[in-house]
């Protein structure tokens, strides 16, 4: 569908977070010296995976000790927050399983703490950049990833792994994973669902192929360097 992008379509949204359950589980079940890491997503479709893998049978087939978190981005809010991404993945999966998982305090507006834990925690460089394994994604109406939103300041970072991003269109301010981050990883993984998202999607996949620099929408600033791209798409977001 797009070019570079490698797009897969399922009926539903349940459809979707099935088909990804079932592929982090081959992933994290590959044996290794090291932590197989993920950057964790906020958002509907990422909760209904994480419930998944919080579930028998595939919460049994991963060795979660094996396995060690991160997040994507973070709203400016304590964990009990509704609002905290990190408390939504803790009641979903946190609380099920016995994983190591890295909060973002985003609330203490410390982004090169966050960024030390990186480097601390992940060994594997690309041209000096944390290789996260797996990053997983969503996409607002906008076109935003992460807290990567249009006309923010972090969309320009190109030094920084982590930004606290001000996002005056929500009168709010996130902590976020960068471009270099997220370009350096091996994997990402967009999971996009609902009718909602459509005409973004489909604007996207038509732009992709140019490379605009900047992209019409942040989630086109998403361009690993040597590492995969797949957007997961339920029926309603791809459209045609």
């Amino acid at each position: 569908m797009g070019a570079g992008i490698d797009t897969r379509i399922f009926d539903d949204a349940d459809a979707l977070a099935t088909a990804v359950a079932d592929e982090i589980c081959a992933l994290a079940a590959v044996p290794s010296t090291r932590p197989f890491t993920i950057a964790l997503a906020g958002g509907s479709t990422p909760k209904r995976l994480y419930e998944l893998l919080a579930a028998p049978p595939r919460r049994d087939r991963v060795r979660w000790s094996d396995v060690e978190l991160f997040f994507g981005d973070e709203r400016a809010v304590p964990p009990e927050h509704p609002d905290s991404n990190y408390g939504m993945a803790k009641r979903a999966l946190l609380d099920h399983v016995p994983v190591t998982a890295h909060r973002m305090a985003a609330e203490k507006d410390d982004a090169a703490g966050y960024a030390r834990l990186l480097g601390e925690r992940i060994p594997r460089r690309r041209n000096g950049i944390p290789i996260v394994d797996l990053v997983l994604l969503g996409m607002g109406e906008d076109g935003h990833t992460a807290s990567l939103f249009p006309g923010t300041a972090a969309l320009a970072e190109r030094g920084a792994w982590v930004a606290m991003n001000d996002v005056p269109q929500l009168k709010t301010r996130r902590m976020t994973l960068t471009y270099p981050v997220l370009n350096a990883a091996d994997r990402v993984w967009f999971l996009i669902a609902g009718a909602g998202k459509r005409t973004v999607v489909a604007e996207c996949l038509a732009a992709a192929p140019r490379r605009d620099d900047p992209p019409p929408y942040p989630m086109l600033g998403v361009r690993p360097t040597d590492g995969e791209l797949i957007w997961f798409l339920d029926k309603a977001a791809a459209g045609r």
